[in-house]
């Protein structure tokens, strides 16, 4: 046999016989370590912020002359949103309304505009280091190219619009919206949730406003764009501002909407008790909903452990990961979960019983749902982000990054405040120091 085999065999026993005192040790001590931390957690990886970018300036880049005074007010508020851009770091999101606030008048509360010439906007971010920078921005606008705003649309359903300080009554604008989720379709356009009617708005890639689909019955007229009466007739008990809040995008191009919270239905005490919300499926193809799941919330105390209001759950986003798989963002303003859910066709209520407002007890009115013969989709938790350091709060938008990786957005409030003390004596935000942030989470777990 060669010496050079023997020589090999030589050190291999070396290996074997005497190094493995020290290599045991490195071993128990590493066992000892991690029986001591546990298994990896979910942790923040990275986080950036936007930066200071006056309201004003923004608005009138995109559409001159709308906003006159933006009374001290920064660009924020594009966290209602975030959805995958194609390159690294690029991400699409979309504002709300714009800056708006209550303030209370006589024991009631008033819904202010402070920038009522704010237009919603479709907003590209890219994440560079530890700044979010605007790479692009797309005013949302009607058929004839006005801006559509964000005022309130319709006298006795939604919210009386007031001016900042409370005291001067603002026109309603039935163009207005109040966007939420995005997702950009495979021909460029852009697909929105609204919570005012609510609806599902159809935006070309240059944001004009293509078609809005609203709940049938809601009689929405004077619009400067196309209205088509498509959504179930049942979503008119949507809460005052819970409309349509989360969106997602099917691998075979269908979406699914979520409705932010329980329907008032049979009135408004039974959907702030209950925990039964409302996921739609929507085709592009037919322009029509075509399937409608039950959603049913975990206890608040779950999913906030600091909070024992039932109204105050929402979903805020959901997200595709797979062909008929969601991950669903289940949430108060201080603490989020994320569920995987699967829909399945047995679970699909549309046009049954529980879509007309005469059924009794309501959908959100039942405790149990399997025991009044409810299909309740099956949930699995993903992560309790209200558990992860560094997770700021009012997540409203979460992107898959990749398998392990999701990126989170909050939703600033224009750094607004409610009350009469938002704005100083001369009518300037006094700011609340709130940052709109983009935070990367990694999961050990994958997604």
């Amino acid at each position: 046999m060669s010496p050079h085999v023997d020589g090999k065999r030589h050190v291999h026993r070396s290996v074997a016989l005497g190094v493995p005192l020290a290599v045991l040790a490195a071993f128990v001590t590493a066992g000892a370590a991690d029986a001591a931390s546990g298994p990896a957690q979910p942790r923040v990886t990275h986080t950036a912020t936007l930066g200071d970018i006056p309201l004003g300036a923004f608005s009138n880049a995109l559409l001159p002359g709308t906003v006159a005074d933006d009374r001290g007010v920064d660009l924020g508020g594009i966290g209602s949103d975030i959805y995958p851009a194609g390159r690294k770091g690029e991400f699409w999101t979309v504002t709300d309304r714009g800056p708006n606030g209550q303030i209370k008048v006589d024991g009631k509360k008033r819904r202010t505009f402070p920038v009522p010439g704010f237009d919603p906007a479709i907003v590209k971010i890219r994440v560079c280091g530890d700044t979010v920078k605007v790479i692009d921005s797309i005013p949302i606008t009607t058929s004839s190219g006005k801006p559509v705003t964000g005022l309130s649309d319709q006298a006795g359903r939604d919210e009386a619009p007031y001016s900042y300080d409370a005291q001067t009554p603002l026109a309603y604008n039935p163009n207005g919206l109040d966007t939420e989720g995005i997702v950009r379709a495979k021909d460029g356009s852009f697909w929105l949730v609204d919570e005012y009617s609510p609806s599902l708005v159809h935006v070309s890639a240059r944001g004009k406003v293509l078609a809005r689909y609203v709940p049938k019955g809601l009689g929405l007229t004077g619009t400067d764009y196309p209205v088509v009466e498509a959504l179930p007739a049942v979503l008119l008990h949507r809460k005052t501002n819970r409309g349509l809040e989360g969106l997602a995008q099917l691998p075979d191009g269908d979406l699914v909407m979520a409705l932010q919270s329980p329907l008032s239905l049979p009135d408004g005490n039974a959907g702030d008790a209950s925990r039964n919300t409302r996921l739609l499926r929507f085709s592009p193809r037919k322009r029509a909903v075509t399937a409608e799941y039950p959603y049913r919330f975990d206890p608040v105390n779950v999913v906030d452990p600091s909070e024992d209001d039932t109204s105050e759950l929402k979903i805020s986003s959901v997200v595709a990961v797979g062909g008929n798989q969601l991950l669903v963002e289940e949430r108060t303003d201080k603490a989020a979960r994320l569920q995987s859910v699967r829909l399945t066709r047995d679970a699909d209520i549309l046009g049954g019983p529980w879509d007309a407002d005469t059924t009794s007890p309501s959908l959100e009115q039942l405790d149990d749902l399997a025991s009044a013969g409810v299909p309740v989709l099956a949930k699995r938790l993903v992560v309790d982000l209200g558990t992860v350091a560094g997770v700021p709060g009012k997540i409203e938008g979460v992107a898959r990054v990749d398998h392990d990786t999701l990126a989170l957005i909050n939703d600033n409030d224009f750094g607004m405040t409610d009350g009469a003390g938002a704005f100083d004596a001369r009518g300037r935000l006094v700011d609340s120091g709130i940052e709109t942030t983009v935070t990367y989470v990694r999961l050990p777990r994958g997604i």
